[in-house]
């Protein structure tokens, strides 16, 4: 049996029906009151959650459900709001804003990664390295009317004074 078909059996025989399963009085899998703020999730791939964001209304979101149930044109836009803040916790526009956490991430990975990876130091930087080098200037006489060989007394093997 397929997956549709037995999912077509179960809401014929529970009696519920897709109505009853999602709409916002009720929770998705029975009659049972959810306290506020619990096992919702809504997400850009899935706006629609099964369950409302605030399931336990206090008298003046009751007072709210009940107005709503009239005519639209007589609530306010701060009203629309309001109900549309119990069913759902954010909007598209602020869903698809984006956030700086990225910089924040990336810093600490940087921060992190900074102090963990040290490589070897070259051989280049070592003061062994560095005075093979300037011995090499020095013997080949390089630039010597105005660079170090200039600077370098030959016959007593110091600098010039």
């Amino acid at each position: 049996m397929s997956f549709r078909a037995a999912w077509s059996l179960v809401l014929r025989k529970g009696g519920l029906g897709i109505r009853g399963i999602h709409s916002p009085g009720s929770t998705a899998h029975g009659k049972e009151k959810m306290s506020p703020y619990t096992n919702y999730h809504a997400q850009r791939s899935y706006p629609m959650p099964d369950e409302p964001f605030c399931a336990e209304l206090n008298a003046e979101q009751q007072a709210l459900k009940e107005k709503e149930k009239g005519s639209w044109t007589q609530l306010s836009h701060a009203e629309k709001v309001a109900l549309y803040r119990l069913q759902f916790h954010q909007s598209f526009a602020e869903m698809n804003r984006r956030s700086n956490e990225w910089k924040t991430v990336m810093g600490c990975v940087f921060f992190f990664f900074g102090f963990t990876v040290f490589p070897k130091k070259p051989i280049t930087l070592t003061d062994e390295w560095k005075a093979q080098q300037l011995q090499r200037i020095l013997d080949m006489k390089g630039n010597p009317v105005q660079g170090l060989a200039s600077r370098w007394d030959y016959e007593r093997k110091e600098w010039k004074k």
